[in-house]
């Protein structure tokens, strides 16, 4: 899996590939110097590029299945440590609070001051941390621990995805890499619900034993990434300073957002509170979008004073507008599918369980199929993405998880687990392997090589917010659902539905699930109308394409591409 170069260089007008991608003249001539800074390392082993690999995904792994582990143990952890069936969803909300509110941020830090860096102090604090919460003896400290324990995701991830991006460059390699470091998300669910009902049900220490795995998991990644990891270049970006302001309005803001999707469905979206907090949340993140709009604006003037306001952007708005506005596509899309996908892993497990009764270790065994076939799908993405346009595998991969979540939604609960259960299983994984494989490939194509951490953290942020997005409706559907068809049997649900008839929890779990496939459905939908005419974003040998063409183009700079800092390959 060595790196592979490829030699064809474009001679495109200036004003045609680049510009499209939304690169300026003064930004290339960046890029150039930084190329041009940077010799060719020496050539790298397959063993260490596999490691390199091997070590990202590991990562993404660890960190879906800090997610999963937990969920499948919230039962036992609720009664071993007394904390309410309400508050449960903190231990889950906690965690993805934190790691998806700073992707941004440690993003740029990784950026600027190293991906290693980042990525070992980031798998470092998961590992302390995860020790802490198998240590914890109340439900306070757990929910806070958790909270730090997603901090250290939030470093790891954005820079695993630029550590990627800059080890392999576009090639057969980087498509490999990245369908590889794709299938970590839905591998890491399916690892984390089996080892975790595995862990809880049949080890001494119960659910701390889930936590106990996660440290020991993430020391690995530590030593992988020590071992494995090309040493650090130094940003050559003239002005290193961090934008702290833009920082805290999209820290604070995601944080009121999130928390509101988390607490609103508990405490009542009519509460004040709860009012409040989400047009806050939305003010602070609108002030941020103008302010990187005004500091983008000062970046691009030749004039411009140096002064305490006017620092390089967080995240540039006009990334959003790359490649003729598909990288907002792309991340719209990989939002709503990780809201379908999230959503049909977390109602199928509490259908397992709450409805069907089934302990953890049953729950496990019937999740199986999707660690199998995550796997399978990561060798499928690697073989084709070089073959097949960007639209096939995000349409075909969003409806075929739709289709999971309509298997479910109509479940016949008399019928065995091989009718509906299993094909379900199947089929859910594709859409996450396929968005997030060949979207990071896409991404990491038209983002330069100095912002390969934010847009990966921007890309992540959108399937944390995703998650909490959907798991936020698909919860007030099943509410709704529950206590009006137990209202129709002359039955009033208390507030954790305890007390509602089978029928009428049958009924809210179907509309759950109805509801979770109208997400990836639309995320098919927006992929059909406007990326229809993108091209092959995985590494192809030879390109004759014309300048002007609306399908995959080789751009690279003058001078001779390294492994480390090309932009060699992107879809416009």
């Amino acid at each position: 899996m060595s790196p592979e170069r490829d030699s064809s260089v474009s001679d495109a007008p200036p004003d045609s590939p680049d510009r499209e991608l939304g690169h300026s003249r003064s930004q290339e001539i960046t890029i150039e110097k930084h190329l041009a800074a940077h010799p060719p390392p020496p050539e790298r082993s397959l063993a260490r590029s596999i490691a390199i690999v091997a070590t990202c995904t590991a990562a993404m792994v660890v960190n879906v299945s800090n997610s999963t582990s937990v969920s499948i143990s919230l039962p036992d952890i609720g009664k071993a440590i007394d904390i309410q069936e309400d508050q449960l969803q903190w231990l889950l909300s906690a965690y993805s609070l934190s790691s998806g509110c700073l992707l941004l941020f440690f993003g740029r830090l990784a950026d600027l001051y190293g991906r290693k860096k980042a990525f070992m102090i980031g798998m470092l604090w998961q590992m302390v941390f995860a020790i802490g919460c198998g240590l914890s003896h109340n439900g306070l400290t757990l929910d806070i621990l958790r909270g730090f324990q997603g901090m250290g995701a939030a470093a790891a991830i954005p820079s695993a995805i630029g550590i990627l991006a800059h080890s392999f460059p576009p090639s057969r390699a980087r498509s490999t890499a990245f369908a590889t470091f794709a299938a970590g998300a839905p591998v890491g669910g399916a690892f984390g619900t089996i080892i975790g009902g595995v862990l809880t049900q049949l080890t001494t220490e119960h659910w701390r034993a889930a936590f106990f795995m996660s440290s020991g998991f993430s020391a690995m990644c530590f030593i992988g990434g020590l071992l494995s990891f090309d040493q650090d270049k130094v940003s050559l970006e003239a002005d290193r300073r961090i934008d702290w302001i833009g920082a805290m309005l999209v820290t604070s803001g995601l944080v009121l957002i999130v928390f509101v999707l988390g607490q609103g469905p508990m405490a009542g979206w009519r509460n004040p509170y709860i009012i409040v907090l989400l047009i806050l949340g939305v003010i602070l993140v609108g002030m941020f979008v103008l302010w990187e709009h005004n500091l983008e604006k000062a970046l691009a003037s030749p004039n411009r004073p140096r002064s305490i306001w006017t620092p390089p952007p967080l995240m540039r708005p006009s990334l959003w507008a790359r490649a003729k506005g598909r990288m907002a596509v792309i991340l719209a899309i990989a939002f709503l599918n990780w809201s379908g996908f999230l959503c049909w892993t977390f109602w199928v497990q509490l259908f397992y369980q709450d409805y069907l009764h089934l302990t953890p270790m049953e729950t496990m065994v019937r999740f199986i199929p999707m660690f199998v076939m995550g796997i399978i799908c990561n060798f499928f993405v690697a073989m084709v993405v070089s073959r097949l346009p960007l639209v096939v595998f995000v349409v075909s991969g969003t409806l075929i998880t739709a289709g999971a979540c309509v298997l479910f939604a109509l479940i016949d609960t008399g019928a065995t687990y091989w009718a509906f259960g299993f094909p379900s299983t199947l089929l859910v994984v594709f859409g996450a392997d396929f968005v997030y494989a060949a979207g990071t490939i896409f991404i990491s194509s038209i983002a330069f090589p100095h912002e390969q951490s934010v847009a990966g953290g921007l890309f992540q942020t959108m399937t944390q917010i995703g998650t909490a997005f959907g798991l936020t409706v698909s919860t007030i559907v099943f509410n709704t659902v529950v206590s009006k068809e137990a209202a129709n049997l002359g039955v009033t649900v208390d507030s954790s539905n305890s007390n509602a008839p089978e029928s009428a929890e049958l009924m809210g779990y179907r509309a759950a699930q109805w509801t979770a496939s109208a997400f990836p459905f639309l995320a098919a939908l927006l992929a059909a109308i406007f990326l229809r005419n993108v091209g092959i974003v995985g590494h192809r040998r030879h390109h004759a394409r014309d300048a002007d063409s609306d399908q995959t183009l080789t751009v690279q700079s003058p001078v001779d591409p390294t492994p480390n800092m090309t932009n060699a390959e992107a879809s416009v």
